[in-house]
């Protein structure tokens, strides 16, 4: 597909702001809000559980059942993909405000709590901007959808994370957080002039066959698949390293002396440039070796980019070796995202996207919200060196299961790009 012709279908121009919109609160509530907090002088163990902020990321497998199937509680004319996301929308950009009108340095339990509602709100969000690109593209275009969508939503950690910091000396903490409600109005905007996917015929249905369908019928159809535990250890194994040490990149910076404003401008241009090189290279991997051989090869290459935090560790406050290791994290990221998001949408079973997407995202960030939480309290007790080892090694479990899946569900010869998920995901 040229680009030319990508541009003219509005449906991609959509994936593009939705991605946006679905990355905004990803760095409020992380990365963001622990540099605030490490700014107010909070131990590390801490920062550390903040990571259970977002904890309606690995759980949103609960209520995505509600959102796949009940009627949007607004604008219910919109449909059901686009009314649910115009009534999550304006709630998210209120919680995000709010966010920014607390004080930590007062109640860091506030703002905490207040943390809570904006992930709850932005893991709705993704619920249904997930959903919707499944079910609003074919397959052919699946590809080029999910481009869109990490570019949008690269752009906007950008701008939220690097941007919004950067503000911070200007506007202060509330006006930053007021900054990035406003880029959430982008997805709500995108929401009201999008399409929205043809519903499936419906039929009259009492409350035990609604409750089969919208619960019971997404996670058995899963359990059907060959190795299906297996593949659910692997997808929830597979982050494992690269989320513990990414909790800990903001106080680590400031301990070795780097400014705020010199994390937001390697983090920011640079780091996106890196991820969307990786993102590209991840999907070239893909269509010349398929899924599961460019999991185990971009898995790998994520988990030997932890020891550049060794090198930085090493060399201290050096401008260069963080361009470096932010560089290489970003890159390797970026690679391991492409193979991985393509993973879980082949897993995903049109007749239940929604919540079998939701089940499988939620289990990629389990390592963040609940193993991570601890994360503060283990760069305490072995020391930044001995830390950073531990999370390359956590890499290596996710590895395993994948080569065992390669050997028992091998893909068939390649002789054309398969117009099909490899077998792999049956």
């Amino acid at each position: 597909m040229q680009i030319a012709k990508l541009l003219q279908d509005r449906r991609f121009i959509v994936m593009l702001a939705l991605g946006f919109s679905a990355g905004v609160p990803l760095p409020l509530t992380g990365f963001v809000l622990r540099q605030w907090f490490s700014e107010t002088g909070i131990s590390l163990a801490a920062i550390g559980f903040t990571a259970l902020i977002g904890l309606s990321y690995s759980l949103k497998f609960l209520w995505a059942p509600v959102i796949d199937h009940a009627r949007p509680p607004i604008l219910a004319r919109l449909g059901r993909r686009r009314g649910w996301l115009a009534s999550i929308q304006p709630l998210l950009i209120l919680s995000i405000l709010a966010l920014g009108l607390t004080d930590p340095t007062q109640s860091a339990a506030v703002t905490a709590a207040v943390a809570v509602a904006v992930a709850f709100l932005s893991a709705s969000q993704d619920i249904v901007v997930d959903a919707y690109r499944i079910e609003i593209l074919e397959e052919e275009s699946q590809g080029y959808g999910f481009a869109c969508y990490v570019w949008g939503y690269r752009f906007a950690l950008l701008a939220a994370s690097g941007g919004g910091l950067a503000l911070v000396s200007v506007i202060g903490w509330s006006g930053a957080f007021a900054y990035c409600a406003a880029l959430v109005g982008i997805g709500f905007i995108a929401t009201l002039c999008a399409p929205e996917p043809a519903a499936a015929p419906s039929e009259p249905m009492g409350w035990s066959r609604r409750i089969r369908t919208a619960v019971i019928d997404p996670f058995s159809d899963f359990m059907k698949r060959r190795y299906w535990l297996a593949i659910l250890l692997f997808v929830g194994l597979f982050k494992l390293g690269e989320a513990l040490a990414g909790i800990m990149t903001a106080p680590f910076y400031r301990e070795l002396g780097f400014t705020r404003g010199e994390v937001a401008a390697v983090g920011s241009v640079f780091g996106l440039v890196m991820t969307l090189f990786g993102v590209l290279a991840g999907g070239w991997f893909v269509s010349r070796i398929g899924t599961g051989r460019a999991l185990v090869i971009t898995g790998l290459l994520q988990m030997l980019s932890n020891l550049m935090y060794l090198a930085l560790y090493s060399t201290g406050r050096d401008m260069a070796m963080l361009y470096a290791q932010v560089g290489v994290e970003n890159f390797t990221d970026g690679l391991a995202d492409a193979a991985f998001v393509t993973y879980l949408t082949a897993l995903t079973n049109r007749a239940f996207s929604a919540t079998q997407y939701a089940l499988l995202s939620s289990l990629a960030a389990v390592p963040l919200r609940f193993l991570g939480g601890w994360s503060g309290q283990l760069a305490e007790a072995m020391g930044w060196r001995n830390f950073f080892l531990l999370t390359t090694l956590a890499a290596l479990p996710a590895l395993c299961i994948m080569l065992w899946l390669l050997k028992r569900l091998p893909p068939p010869p390649r002789k054309q790009p398969p117009a099909e998920p490899i077998p792999l995901v049956a």
